[in-house]
């Protein structure tokens, strides 16, 4: 019972040492909105370059899009949801490619792809019909230093980014894509 009165007792004295903290404190706690260029994987920060070569060998860089809405997706020719995905992605593209939007002029696609065989990825592009120029890979599979730049464990994943390269959305598929793309639109 002695036991039990210091634990509660304790606890109590940690709980309400907590709040005065967080009163006394409370930016220690509150939420950090991002500083305007701060690079990172969050809305509202900037996203992190990537410079990934393509199936011809090129070598592209996310940056080289700026001025556009981006959609960088992450995929690959294996993955069943991924190829699900596509169609409405090549029918987001033909709708949006050559809008204005707020920050941006056209909507683009940095597709990354996490396949090891370049034959395998080139074949699901054409068999897709994934028509935009920027396909690029590393060719690493799940080792791609992009998922953890990214920080992302499953595709397909990606991220909405502004013509600046400001994240405006993650993880948006299907209708809530082009709902937010709409959103952005002038």
């Amino acid at each position: 019972m002695k036991i039990a009165c210091h634990i509660i007792l304790a606890t109590i004295f940690l709980l309400s040492f907590g709040t005065k903290e967080a009163k006394a404190q409370p930016e220690l706690f509150a939420a950090k909105e991002p500083e305007k260029g701060e690079i990172g994987i969050h809305i509202g920060q900037q996203a992190p370059d990537l410079m990934l070569e393509s199936p011809d060998g090129e070598m592209i860089s996310l940056s080289s899009l700026r001025g556009k809405i981006v959609l960088i997706d992450f995929w690959a020719a294996w993955c069943p949801p991924c190829r699900r995905e596509n169609p409405n992605l090549v029918k987001l593209y033909h709708k949006y490619k050559d809008r204005e939007f707020v920050n941006g002029t056209g909507f683009t696609i940095y597709s990354v792809s996490l396949d090891r065989k370049v034959e395998e990825w080139t074949a699901a592009i054409e068999m897709d019909s994934l028509e935009w120029k920027s396909h690029v890979s590393d060719l690493k599979g799940r080792e791609s230093p992009t998922m953890a730049e990214y920080e992302f464990r499953s595709i397909p994943f990606n991220t909405l980014i502004d013509g600046d390269g400001i994240i405006l959305a993650v993880g948006q598929r299907g209708s809530m894509l082009e709902e937010k793309l709409k959103e952005y639109l002038k």
